[in-house]
């Protein structure tokens, strides 16, 4: 039996596709700037994005945390999300590995920050407190229910910071999800950050990878900052030969994985004794009312045995993530086994 793994899209196998042009790569020591196939990748990025450069890094947290480095020195802050993937789930590499202490405003529901409050976080200029240097936002917002954040308001937070001379970094772990939930071109959703991390292993498919794009002296500092964490890859285009099928094939499918998470929450919302949370993207979550006689660990186990996989989160709230492995078939599979459980 076919075990459907909901639990992320960064379960995610590589495709054929991936795979034949992996074994093809041309590789050399990317440290030294000499792998072909990572500097092709590292320039598609760059042109996709609209920046002018663009650094291969091993994972979402690495780009994040790089950035930041270059971003902040020692004692300086950054202002973040209360529930950003920054600030809850990369063990506080910002503080621990880069002295700069986090500031954290609460995430409304649809995942922005409201501009009042970022206004009144940023410091002043006093020897008691940590100097201001930088904005982080999170598009989609994984844990504000996949949702999108305009460019509209992007760019209104990054008016904000250039007036306060800081800088905006964007978390964009999923922004081509982003882009097809609003049915803009990614260029649009960026074009208004200092600095953005995208990931080619969640809903793009690739085994291993993201990227950080800005301008060139930016990445160059980031180039030094993935270094000193040990994220010189040397003969990388292994990886980024899949990247770049990802880049080239991946993106404009996603809407299939939104359409199939709307046919969950449509079937979902039907069944006794669920709620249904908001949905935007290829992240559903949902939860059990009081007149549900399961607890959310039964429904894990239960459909566990039925060879489905979704994580049980904080406060009995559950998260599917659909992802280019999964089928029509596959769906109508788990809301057949969720109507058994349940």
């Amino acid at each position: 039996m076919k075990v459907i793994d909901l639990r992320s899209d960064t379960v995610t196998q590589p495709t054929p596709a991936m795979r034949e042009a992996m074994y093809r790569a041309e590789v050399g020591d990317d440290v030294f700037g000499e792998d072909p196939t990572v500097n092709r990748m590292e320039e598609m990025s760059a042109e996709r994005l609209g920046k002018e450069a663009a650094l291969f890094v091993a994972s979402g947290t690495m780009g994040n945390l790089v950035a930041l480095l270059a971003h902040c020195g020692r004692g300086d802050e950054a202002i973040v999300g209360d529930r950003s993937h920054t600030f809850l789930f990369e063990q506080g590499g910002m503080a621990a590995l880069g002295g700069i202490t986090p500031r954290p405003l609460p995430n409304r529901p649809d995942g922005t920050l409201d501009l009042t409050d970022i206004e009144r976080a940023i410091r002043a200029d006093d020897d008691h407190f940590p100097r201001s240097r930088l904005i982080c936002l999170e598009n989609t917002h994984n844990y504000c229910n996949g949702t999108p954040l305009t460019a509209a308001y992007t760019a209104q937070v990054a008016r904000l910071a250039r007036a306060h001379g800081l800088r905006l970094h964007l978390d964009g772990a999923r922004i081509f999800n982003a882009a097809a939930a609003l049915q803009v071109e990614v260029r649009e959703l960026v074009r208004d950050v200092d600095s953005v991390m995208f990931c080619l292993s969640k809903g793009l498919g690739a085994p291993v990878g993201s990227l950080l794009c800005a301008d060139g002296d930016f990445i160059a500092q980031a180039r030094r900052a993935r270094k000193v964490v040990g994220g010189g890859m040397r003969q990388a285009g292994i990886l980024a030969a899949a990247g770049i099928v990802a880049l080239e094939q991946m993106t404009d499918r996603l809407v299939d994985d939104h359409r199939r998470a709307r046919r969950l929450a449509e079937g979902l919302a039907l069944l006794p004794g669920v709620q249904v949370a908001p949905l935007s993207s290829n992240i559903l979550y949902f939860s059990l009312s009081a007149e549900s006689s399961r607890t959310p660990e039964q429904v894990v186990e239960g459909l566990e045995r039925r060879g489905i996989r979704l994580l049980g989160r904080e406060n009995g709230r559950f998260r599917i993530v659909l992802h280019c492995w999964i089928s029509d078939e596959d769906v109508e599979r788990v809301l057949a086994a969720l109507q058994q459980v349940l």
